[in-house]
């Protein structure tokens, strides 16, 4: 039996739903390759394409935009529960706490049939912004702002978090953001969903260890120590000083590298790309400008492509949205392709059970307590 190092390059399950091709720098939802649906498609349509396995029509669009509008409020008890939580904990541990609520105000909640597994993943993907923007706005003093129905999924988050509403550029910009972060294969998370869904638990239990696995700094987390790595360099300038000092150091710069793709990460270019047009209309390219020159360190001296941690930290700094808030916000998104795992697991599932191999010692002998050392 030889063993691999976090599970690296095991093959751990079949799956329909994302493919991640890394000596090509593809990804595909469902058939559909990355580049074209952060072109042309909308956050509901990948929900709609993740879940059922085809694009939407116009009615099941619509239909599918009813129901996420007639999902965001929370119930009362879990609004409750928010106000009465600590308002300056860490967000992930507070989103984490809120979903696990959700679950006992939820008459599916312990219902695996595909029908009730299909209206929790409605729910939670419907409420989870809610919960994060909620949080944000409670923290800072204001109260949780009611969504408004015509407004997209992408728009009523930016709406609910500020409190205004947002232009075209910023709604597209986080329209392909939470496209680009819906799915990934057998990422961490997205594993770990599986895993706990393999016992035959619920869905919700899945989507809280989920988010567990996501809270982590080599995982969701990542995007959070960019946004903090590019105020400590300040201006383009000291980024060649900083970063290579960091290289001396034999420190990690985030937001380089990824296990799987071996070339451009192909959500990356999306975001960049957005980087730099919301710091064109903002007048200030500063993020944009300081980010592009840690790319073209990062390439020369270890040859590391960016991944899509890296320019997501940019453009959701130019949205608006703090920078503790970029993990919940990747959890808004990614709640999508975990349902749609949680779902895909339950149709043919068998109990995930790996094995190890051992390394410890064999064969010692019972030794009496009053004779140890």
């Amino acid at each position: 039996m030889i063993a691999a190092k976090g599970l690296e390059d095991v093959i751990a399950g079949t799956s329909a739903i994302s493919d991640v091709n890394g000596s090509t720098g593809k990804l595909l939802y469902r058939g559909y390759d990355i580049d074209d649906l952060a072109e042309h498609a909308t956050f509901e349509e990948v929900i709609y394409l993740l879940w059922y396995g085809k694009l939407p029509n116009r009615t099941e669009y619509e239909q599918l935009r009813e129901q996420l509008v007639a999902n965001r409020e929370l119930p009362a008890q879990v609004m409750k529960l928010l106000f009465d939580l600590p308002p300056r904990a860490n967000p992930m541990h507070l989103l984490r706490t809120v979903v696990s609520a959700l679950a006992v105000y939820d008459p599916d909640s312990s219902d695996n049939s595909p029908d009730a597994n299909l209206r929790k993943a409605m729910r939670l993907t419907a409420r989870i912004p809610t919960i994060i923007t909620s949080i944000e706005r409670i923290r800072s003093g204001d109260l949780p702002l009611k969504s408004k129905p015509e407004l997209s999924h992408a728009a009523n988050f930016l709406y609910t978090l500020t409190g205004t509403e947002p232009d075209e550029l910023s709604v597209r910009a986080m329209d392909v953001a939470l496209i680009l972060q819906a799915d990934h294969e057998f990422n961490a998370s997205t594993f770990t969903a599986r895993v706990i869904t393999s016992t035959l638990s619920d869905m919700y239990s899945a989507v809280v260890g989920a988010i567990g696995a996501l809270a982590g700094t080599l995982h969701g987390g990542a995007n959070e120590r960019v946004m903090r790595m590019l105020i400590d360099i300040g201006t383009p300038d000291r980024a060649e000083e900083y970063i290579k000092g960091l290289l001396i150091q034999k420190q990690r710069v985030m937001g380089f590298g990824h296990r799987v793709y071996k070339t451009d990460d192909p959500r990356a270019k999306h975001l960049k790309r957005l980087s730099r047009e919301l710091g064109e209309r903002q007048g200030n390219l500063r993020w944009y400008q300081i980010s592009e020159k840690v790319e073209e360190i990062m390439r020369r001296e270890k040859g590391l492509y960016c991944n899509v941690d890296f320019y997501s930290a940019s453009v959701q700094y130019m949205l608006g949205i703090p920078i503790d808030m970029f993990t919940p916000l990747f959890a808004s998104s990614r709640v999508v392709g975990w349902t749609a795992h949680i779902m895909e697991q339950m149709e043919d599932n068998r109990l995930i059970r790996p094995r190890a191999e051992y390394i410890g010692p064999r064969d010692l002998k019972w030794v009496p307590m009053e004779q140890r050392e």
